[in-house]
Order: C-alpha cells, then structure tokens, then sequence
C-alpha cells in the first residue's frame, strides 16, 4: 500500500506533520485550560512535531489513509469541571481541530479561488489543489475514525463522558480489548465501511464538488 505516485505521498507527508501535531496539541491545550498541567509537563503543550508522532501511527496513515499519533497523558481529577465532562472535552479537541482544519482548507475552493475539477489536472505535481484536497480527506478521516466509541480512540471517551455512569457496568471492561478490536475491524475492511461513506459526503460537501 506504500506504492504511492510521489504527490500523493509528499501530500499525505505534509498532512501527517500538520494535523497530527495540531490533533494532539489540541488534547494538550484543552487539557490545560481545564486545569491539568499535565501535558505541559510532559512537553505536548507544543506544535512540535517531534513531540506527537508515532511511527506505526504515522506509516498507517500514509498507507491507508488513517493512523494515530502519541496519546496526550492527562490527570482527569485535575479537570475543573470534573473528570467524566474533563476527559469528555479533551477527547473531542483533537477531532474538533481536524473538522477546523478540514473548513478552512476549503475555503480557497468555496471562495472559487481553486477549482475542484483541476485537482487531478497533473498528477505529477503537488499542485495547491491536489494537496489541500488531500489534506482535506485525510483531516476528516481522521476526525471520523478518532469518533469511533471503541477505546483506545477519542470517540470511547467522549462516550463515557456524556453517556450516564451506568453504563460503564459494559463501557469499562470493553476498553481493555478495544485496541484489538480495532485491528480485527481494521483487517477485515470494516473501518473502511464505517469511516470511508461520512468523509466522502464531508468531503464533497466542502469542496462544492
């Protein structure tokens, strides 16, 4: 799956750097502004690169579209607001900053500035058309596939926290199988049903194509 022509993956390249870095300083930030000083102390209060990327995260990105980068460590008894709506909204900043970054990466195809039909119009240059709609697709899989309520991802935290504490009694024990659960699903095509449908239809929708 790595056999990619070279716009594509400089695109995806540059897209990885970008969105991953805001993704996670987004977890950071938020976290902070609840009052957990957690990730400043652990250096992800940063836009450095270096600091979020995770090398099997990142290789799965660039060959399938969608990956994962460093987890942002926080403590949710430091949240002001509580730990279940504390981890709740840090979990929902990093898909949140790839749904911004996906707007505003659109706007030079809204404003007519960029034309969609020339996105493939020479697939041996990273034109700007080419790239922004790359980095446009891969923000909102991002966003999507970090939604999924299947921990260890962003969606399973947003769950717990807004869904009523019963339901940890199921939420709870799952958690410690949701990494291969991911793998299963991953393998057998599944998050390509679950994820591909949403980011096509975003996607589109943005780009006025």
């Amino acid at each position: 799956m790595l056999d990619l022509d070279p716009p594509t993956l400089l695109a995806r390249l540059l897209t990885l750097v970008i969105a991953f870095t805001i993704h996670e300083f987004s977890h950071a930030w938020a976290a902070v502004e609840l009052g957990d000083d957690t990730p400043r102390h652990m250096g992800r209060l940063t836009l450095n690169p270096l600091a979020h990327l995770d090398f099997l995260g990142s290789i799965l990105l660039v060959a399938y579209g969608f990956g994962w980068a460093k987890p942002v460590q926080v403590n949710p008894y430091n949240f002001r607001n509580g730990p279940r709506l504390g981890m709740a909204l840090v979990a929902a900043a990093g898909p949140f900053s790839n749904l911004i970054m996906a707007l505003l990466a659109a706007i030079p195809f809204r404003l007519g500035l960029l034309n969609p039909s020339s996105i493939f119009a020479d697939e041996r240059l990273l034109s700007p058309a080419f790239f922004l709609s790359e980095f446009i697709y891969l923000n909102l899989i991002l966003m999507f596939f970090n939604l999924i309520p299947i921990a260890p991802l962003d969606g399973s935290k947003v769950l717990r926290g807004l869904a009523p504490s019963e339901w940890d009694r199921w939420l709870l024990p799952l958690e410690q199988w949701g990494f291969f659960i991911l793998i299963g699903l991953m393998f057998l095509g599944v998050l390509g049903w679950i994820i591909t449908p949403p980011t096509f239809f975003v996607y589109h929708l943005l780009i006025g194509s």
